[in-house]
């Protein structure tokens, strides 16, 4: 039985941190290789698992450091069936890693969670194609796409699901349609560029208030990830109502465009301090944001910063 699923702690305000980029940290910091991105695949072997513990143990612990909840989310990023199907991963297979990676998250919950601060599991959507280029799914054929993943999760001790860096709005729809339809709880997360829009051209506030207006506002609440503050901020108005079904931040490290990270042969790890003040801005104006968290280039430096900059003020 799902232990949150039925209402997420997270609506009812408090303060919520998240990990870091997962793949980035594994193949730039560890020497991974992760082909195609895709950590999912560590899942299914015994030191990859232990890795991925370790990873999550790092997060936990600042979180119990600074006494806040926390959203822990798989490593299902790329676990979809075009991706998978790269991977050799079938239908089944890919089912079967879901559900596995819900299995190595709980004993977390169960060691690290406290009472006041809530640890939410959650099933890691991501776009069918490459977060930094646009889809061209239409909103059924999206649904029908996604809904495979997330009714694995619905079927798991999973709380809800989140689907990063989306970069179009039908694609969000249709996850967010497909998350209804097995009763999962979601959160929409879109990428922009340095201009603040999705890849498309079309805006965050149009982004949010069309998925809504074609969901009848199903999804729980919104994020944004895999973009530097430097690249939404100025395309925030604290005082609108779309920007206020924004929920959490998972920026990335650096200031480079999805372009440049994309030819890049190392990392680009920014500012964690500069990356915390800017988080603590944004919060003080925008205290609807309560999730917490980092995205490309970022590690549990950084969530480390943001949770220092950010929690005094929470």
């Amino acid at each position: 039985m799902a232990k949150y699923r039925a209402h997420l702690p997270q609506i009812d305000g408090g303060f919520y941190a998240s990990d870091g980029g997962m793949e980035t940290t594994f193949i730039f910091h560890d020497g991974m290789e992760l082909p195609h991105f895709a950590s999912f695949v560590m899942v299914d072997d015994e030191e990859g698992r232990d890795r991925l513990l370790v990873y999550y143990r790092r997060y936990l612990d600042i979180a119990r450091k600074h006494r806040t909840g926390f959203i822990l989310d798989t490593p299902t990023w790329r676990a979809n069936p075009d991706w998978g199907a790269k991977l050799g991963y079938d239908a089944a297979a890919l089912h079967r890693v879901n559900l596995a990676s819900i299995e190595l998250l709980l004993p977390l919950r169960d060691k690290y969670e406290e009472p006041g601060r809530p640890i939410v599991i959650s099933g890691a959507i991501g776009p069918r194609g490459d977060g930094y280029k646009a889809g061209n799914m239409n909103a059924a054929e999206a649904e029908d796409y996604h809904g495979a993943q997330i009714r694995s999760f619905a079927t798991s001790e999973a709380d809800m699901v989140a689907a990063y860096t989306l970069t179009n709005i039908d694609e969000a729809i249709g996850v967010a349609r497909a998350a209804a339809a097995s009763n999962m709880p979601c959160a929409i997360s879109f990428t922009v560029e340095t201009d603040g829009r999705l890849v498309t051209g079309r805006s965050l506030q149009d982004a949010i208030e069309t998925t809504d207006a074609a969901t009848g506002g199903s999804p729980a609440y919104y994020m944004i990830n895999c973009a530097h503050p430097t690249h939404f901020a100025g395309a925030l108005d604290a005082n609108s109502g779309w920007t206020r079904r924004i929920g959490g931040l998972r920026a990335n490290a650096s200031r480079m465009s999805h372009a440049e990270l994309d030819e890049s042969e190392t990392l680009d790890a920014g500012d964690p301090l500069d990356l915390g003040e800017r988080y603590r801005v944004l919060l003080r104006d925008m205290p609807e944001i309560r999730i917490v968290g980092g995205c490309c280039g970022t590690d549990h430096r950084h969530v480390a910063a943001i949770c220092e900059a950010c929690v005094p003020a929470a």
